[in-house]
């Protein structure tokens, strides 16, 4: 699995750093990692957004809300960037020990999130759930 290449914890009072969630990269069984290949297709800018977007679910987990993250269907949620008038949304689901697992991102071109994205991340949701030995 891979981790989001920056420090996402919080310090605390003493100094000492406390992560609240940990914030993992779905990778595939043959080792693509299909969101960090995404955010690395970005533009500076956007990719600075994603992030950004993702150290404030690291720090916020289920608490972040619109305009910032949004619930889609079945668990799976949106992290939701916008820069002009480029719009672009990384697909996440949360995980048992504090875990947010971010599967998948596309530049959205529709109103609507197309429902074959979200399929994706039900599927990788159901596959690292299978690796992980939960049904």
């Amino acid at each position: 699995m891979g981790f989001i290449p920056y420090n996402n914890e919080k310090r605390n009072k003493g100094g000492a750093s406390v992560a609240k969630y940990q914030v993992v990269l779905y990778e595939k069984e043959n080792g693509d990692i299909p969101v960090e290949d995404f955010i690395n297709s970005l533009d500076v800018k956007m990719s600075a957004k994603i992030y950004r977007l993702l150290i404030m679910i690291s720090e916020n987990g289920p608490e972040l809300r619109e305009p910032y993250s949004k619930h889609l269907d079945d668990g799976i949620f949106e992290l939701r960037a916008k820069v002009g008038s480029d719009i672009t949304r990384v697909l996440y689901f949360f995980f048992i020990g504090r875990r947010v697992v971010v599967t998948n991102g596309f530049t959205k071109k529709a109103q609507k999130t197309p429902k074959a994205e979200i399929d994706k991340a039900k599927a990788y949701r159901k596959e690292y759930r299978q690796r992980e030995g939960i049904k």
